[in-house]
């Protein structure tokens, strides 16, 4: 069986796309997210051999070639709109957090990087692999040294007879760091004042030390500190 050109072309994209596939998600799998080494891998790979189907449709449209002409790019557009159920899937609801957003978004890069495989633009290739994991690596380090708001849902119960008033309360949040937003109020069925808000700051070590405070007051029924955002 002798291969030709072409073939030779089509194996070295699909070779080149899954290379470019399995470096993104190594990354994903060394940081323990679900769709990792496998899954992008197998992403890049399908991309790639959709756009193998266009780019070389003289190879299976062999009848009224003249007549008929393929649009690649409405193939690329498909696969980019499609790409979407998948990253869908890696989001994950936990409360008022959100995880996997950072992984859809690298599945989706990876569905793009799989598409410049398969129509052979090698050296946007290998610049879009650098850049992914550039800003899945690299921008991991800055963002963790960055200056930024996190978000917190508080819960407390207290001791109707005994538990803290609101100027008490706020006072105390906001000794740690914090700054109150959407305070409620709520007198449950034991009788215990219920209070819940969302908490903001840009101290790191602000919840840990409420949590504290709160863990050692008597009057806390009990509390509970969610962080919010995506993970």
């Amino acid at each position: 069986m002798s291969f030709t050109r072409d073939d030779l072309e089509m194996v070295l994209r699909l070779l080149a796309a899954l290379l470019a596939g399995a470096m993104i998600g190594y990354e994903r799998s060394y940081h323990g997210r679900p769709a990792g080494f496998r899954t992008h891998a197998l992403v890049c790979m399908a991309s790639s051999v959709l756009m193998l189907v266009t780019v070389y449709e003289a190879h299976w449209v062999r009848a009224a070639a003249e007549s008929i002409r393929l649009d690649p790019t409405r193939m690329a557009q498909g696969i980019m709109t499609g790409i979407g159920f998948l990253g869908a899937g890696v989001i994950v609801k936990e409360g008022l957090s959100v995880r996997g957003l950072t992984t859809a978004a690298s599945i989706w890069i990876t569905a793009a990087i799989g598409v410049l495989a398969g129509i052979g633009l090698y050296f946007p290739l290998a610049v879009s692999v650098i850049l992914t994991l550039g800003v899945l690596s690299l921008f991991r380090w800055i963002e963790t040294r960055m200056p930024t708001q996190s978000y917190y849902f508080l819960d407390v119960r207290f001791v109707h007879t005994s538990g803290l008033k609101e100027d008490a309360l706020r006072a105390l949040i906001e000794r740690h760091g914090f700054s109150i937003g959407n305070f409620s109020y709520r007198l449950d069925g034991e009788g215990r004042t219920r209070h819940t808000m969302v908490l903001r700051t840009t101290d790191p070590s602000s919840a840990p030390r409420l949590a504290e405070t709160l863990g050692t007051d008597e009057t806390v029924v009990g509390f509970r500190i969610l962080p919010t955002g995506d993970k």
